[in-house]
């Protein structure tokens, strides 16, 4: 069966190459060939993976990572709309329900993404990345459920050229197209991306949700909480293991703490992620955190006196931190970079989170601002180990 695959792409080869008719498409040709077999060249821009495998098969541990993300995020969405609508949960139902809104954004992530990723190499002459890949796949990840279709496609267009395409592909762009993907689309339609029901309500409307059911998120709650924040999340029914496992209103991937913990797990081992940028995050997410708990009451802001363990389980940091921040292309490549790039996301994210109560989820914002920084940490760690270096004797 090989031999058989490997000779038809011989044989296409021989229209494809410089010179011949076609040689226009022979990036959408190499992209199907190297996702059929192995590749036969090494990498000549970020990442730059030092290891048996090549970028394609690195990418896919990614995927592989992420999918019980996908799965439970399937599964959530048709809990959580039968939920609302006061409608048995049982499992087959809800899951129909989930595979109804999941699937399409898939295909449109997909589809869309890729068929700009395959204009533009041909455009410009150049392979197709199969860093979109995972793109594609995060970018579902981060919705909610009920957004338009068509407001997912014109954001995946926007990620696509304006996030990467414009500063010349994969390799050199410096901010997360996925994550530009989703700023685009929270500030364009708001809307959409925000409120109580747009989380949840799938099969009925905002006057049919049953009796005491709340859609807003566990964020939206401390964002708006009055007095003791740990009580109005409690009292909308919010509690930490609860966030912790992910049976929560949110976005499609991000709920689950415990599933994005099994997914760093996996990339740790295989040595796909930085556990420095994680760690890093962390722990600037619970010393700003503490701090401001520190020094704050409840009658002055109530959100900054939230506990630091909750802001762990809570939105998407976990889930940010794991996939988003650690990205190999638009983060920092020194080890000491890493620590202080982690560091400052998760300390920005709480800031945003608290300072700013028109947008809660704060790791969007930091990762993104942390990438436009990163290329000057870099610069500025090698700088200070070149004149750490002994000069030479002459």
């Amino acid at each position: 069966m090989k031999k058989h695959i490997e000779n038809l792409f011989h044989s296409l080869e021989q229209h494809v190459k410089p010179g011949k008719k076609y040689a226009a498409l022979y990036p959408l040709f190499e992209a199907f060939e190297s996702f059929a077999l192995s590749v036969r060249t090494v990498a000549q821009q970020a990442p730059f993976i030092r290891d048996f495998i090549d970028t394609k098969r690195y990418m896919n541990l990614v995927i592989l990572s992420m999918l019980p993300c996908l799965i439970f995020g399937i599964f959530n969405i048709g809990y959580q709309s039968h939920l609302a609508a006061g409608l048995p949960l049982d499992f087959i139902p809800m899951m129909g329900v989930g595979l109804l809104r999941v699937v399409p954004l898939l295909a449109i992530s997909y589809g869309v993404g890729l068929g700009w990723e395959f204009l533009s190499a041909i455009i410009r002459g150049h392979e197709v990345s199969e860093g979109y890949l995972v793109s594609a796949m995060l970018i579902v990840l981060t919705l909610p459920p009920t957004i338009p279709l068509w407001q997912a496609a014109v954001g995946v267009t926007f990620g696509v050229i304006v996030g990467k395409e414009v500063f010349g592909g994969s390799g050199r762009n410096f901010l997360n197209p996925a994550l530009t993907t989703r700023a685009f689309l929270f500030f364009s339609f708001p809307a959409q991306l925000s409120g109580d029901t747009v989380w949840t309500y799938l099969m009925v409307g905002k006057d049919q949700l049953i009796d005491g059911y709340s859609g807003a998120t566990a964020l939206a709650v401390a964002a708006n909480a009055t007095g003791s924040v740990t009580d109005a999340l409690s009292t909308a029914g919010f509690t930490v293991s609860q966030l912790f496992l992910g049976l929560v209103p949110g976005s499609i991937g991000e709920t689950s703490t415990l599933l994005v913990l099994a997914g760093a797990a996996f990339l740790l081992l295989t040595g796909v992620a930085s556990w420095r940028t994680m760690v890093g995050s962390v722990i600037g997410l619970l010393a700003m955190s503490g701090l401001l708990m520190g020094f704050s009451t409840e009658a002055s802001l109530p959100f900054l006196s939230l506990p630091p363990h909750w802001h762990m389980v809570m939105g998407s940091f976990a889930f940010g931190t794991v996939y988003m921040a650690t990205d190999p292309v638009s983060s920092p490549s020194l080890h000491a970079s890493k620590w202080l790039y982690g560091i400052m996301i998760g300390v920005l994210t709480v800031i945003i989170r608290c300072v700013n109560p028109a947008y809660p989820e704060g790791v969007m914002l930091a990762i993104l601002l942390m990438n436009v920084f990163a290329p000057a940490l870099d610069h500025l760690f090698l700088q200070r180990h070149i004149k750490g270096r002994i000069p030479n004797v002459i």
